[in-house]
């Protein structure tokens, strides 16, 4: 039996090289598909372009109905401004001892507002006075000796013809009664002159005591006691020139300057809608007075003023006013026409932007924007009523438009 040969130990020994290679390349796939997809995750997050962050509002429809069918033809500003204003002040220059009005007070026209020291005018109207109580007491004289020298002549006159008296003693009564008559004349003139003057230092009495040239409010009281006035400016800066200064405030108007471009759809007698800046929801009809026939050329513009239909006690002096001139009643179209019944598009006031003498507003679609142009029908408080240019639903910018950029991308903020 021959030997057996001994089995091959290292033949049994099991090879790990290849599956460690294989292990390894594994490893660095999986590595490899890691690192990807945090380069991809990150380019999403810092990478992509993320656009300008926006604030959107959908379109919305407004039946139009034909009450309101009349179409703004014109917007403009302008201030509420009183027709009759007046700083008051006094014919003299003096002191002031009393003023008896504040800020706020209304007053009827002839009405005492103050009252400057009057010393010295008090003395000389009673020196005037006193001169012509004289004057008219010397008149008085002069009238009795004239009669009883009239007498005398008539007596002297009756003797002469009888050859009694001469005719110097004749003459002489003549001439006595007619001098009389004379001083008698000049004496009244004199008592005119002091009766004149005292009627002059009396109006100098007068202007002492500052009245109301109108009924109205006093919305400036301009001077104190002591301080002195004149009704024209005096150097130095310690003299008024004025009490107070007063508003009728049944006057109230608009004044609006119109672009003078744009005045020919303006004419007198026009419907307005003003709305006052202090209360946007309030509309206060309103028309035009007159057109002022001259324009400004610095700025370009032309004058309108627009009266209140009916005051209100919040309409006050040089409250700002946004006005919109709308048609005539007779100049809208009637009811079967296809401007009766048609829709209005409304969005926010703040969507709309003025580029280039045009109204525009950003729409965005499907991550962009884009510029549009719109026709602008009319303003109602915060709501733009536009007649063209958008459609029902699309979303407006209200906020972020200042760095928008046609086709550029934009993303809605968050809520």
């Amino acid at each position: 039996m021959g030997i057996s040969e001994k089995p091959d130990i290292e033949g049994l020994r099991i090879d790990r090289r290849d599956k460690a290679r294989s292990g390894a390349g594994g490893v660095l796939a999986w590595g490899l598909v890691l690192l990807l997809l945090g380069a991809g995750v990150a380019w999403w997050i810092w990478g992509r372009p993320k656009g300008v962050e926006v604030e959107t509002v959908a379109v919305r429809p407004v039946a139009l109905e034909r009450a309101s069918a009349a179409r703004t033809l014109l917007n403009a500003s302008g201030y509420v401004t009183p027709r009759r204003e007046a700083t008051v002040s006094s014919k003299v220059t003096g002191k002031v001892v009393e003023v008896m009005i504040e800020e706020g007070m209304r007053v009827e026209s002839g009405q005492v507002l103050a009252r400057l020291d009057a010393s010295n005018v008090e003395a000389s109207f009673k020196l005037a006075e006193a001169q012509w109580a004289a004057s008219r007491a010397q008149l008085a004289e002069t009238e009795v000796r004239l009669a009883d020298a009239r007498k005398e002549w008539r007596r002297v006159k009756e003797l002469s013809q009888r050859n009694i008296a001469s005719e110097a003693e004749l003459d002489r009564a003549h001439a006595e009664s007619q001098s009389l008559a004379a001083r008698l004349e000049k004496q009244k003139a004199d008592a005119e002159v002091v009766e004149r003057e005292v009627a002059v230092w009396k109006q100098h009495l007068e202007d002492t005591v500052i009245r109301a040239p109108f009924a109205g409010i006093v919305t400036s009281k301009n001077a104190q006691p002591g301080e002195m006035i004149s009704p024209v400016s005096a150097g130095g800066g310690f003299t008024r020139t004025g009490i107070c200064t007063l508003v009728d405030m049944g006057s109230l108007e608009i004044e609006v300057d119109v672009n003078e471009s744009y005045i020919n759809r303006v004419r007198p007698g026009q419907p307005v809608e003003a709305t006052l800046d202090s209360y946007q929801d309030w509309k206060i009809p309103s028309k035009v007075i007159a057109i002022i026939p001259t324009a400004d050329r610095q700025k370009a513009t032309v004058r309108v003023r627009v009266a209140f239909e009916q005051l209100d006690p919040r309409i006050l002096p040089q409250m700002g006013v946004k006005v919109a001139f709308r048609e005539n009643v007779a100049d809208v179209a009637p009811a079967s026409t296809p401007l009766a019944g048609r829709s209005l598009m409304a969005i926010p006031r703040g969507s709309v932007r003025s580029e280039g003498g045009r109204e525009v507003v950003w729409v965005t679609r499907a991550g962009k924007a884009e510029r549009r142009a719109v026709q602008v029908e009319r303003t109602e408080g915060d709501t733009v009523m536009v007649q063209a240019g958008l459609n029902a639903g699309e979303q407006v910018v209200v906020s972020g438009a200042e760095k928008l950029q046609d086709g550029g991308a934009v993303r809605e903020k968050s809520k």
